[in-house]
């Protein structure tokens, strides 16, 4: 179910923190439905557990899945308009972190929506 690249410079905490939400957005993942577990998402893929906690934990934190104790991890039903404030916020911060100010983003943001 995942594709993950080793040789990438992207965090493999983040390239399956990417692809859950690609699927959730693509409606691969519908609210309610049951996340493989750490282990097994880890034994699959050769990776750490502690890995795939992190991206799930991540994911949480933002809202798009819920952790049910011995149960398992579910996907959330996501208000859309929260998950686009998300992904401007995960746009927009790197940006900011970098030192590119306010104003610029303005600059941009004025020239890609122009007012009619």
């Amino acid at each position: 179910m995942f594709l993950l690249n080793f040789q990438s410079k992207v965090p493999i905490f983040e390239q399956i923190q990417t692809q859950i939400l690609r699927f959730i957005e693509a409606g691969v993942l519908k609210p309610g439905d049951r996340l493989p577990s750490v282990r097994q998402l880890a034994i699959e893929n050769g990776i750490n557990p502690n890995t795939v906690a992190k991206a799930y934990t991540e994911l949480e934190k933002n809202g798009y899945v819920y952790n049910l104790p011995k149960k398992g991890v579910y996907v959330a039903e996501i208000d859309n308009k929260s998950s686009h404030e998300g992904m401007i916020r995960n746009v927009l911060k790197p940006l900011k972190d970098s030192g590119i100010s306010k104003e610029e983003i303005s600059e941009v943001l004025d020239d890609l929506f122009p007012e009619d």
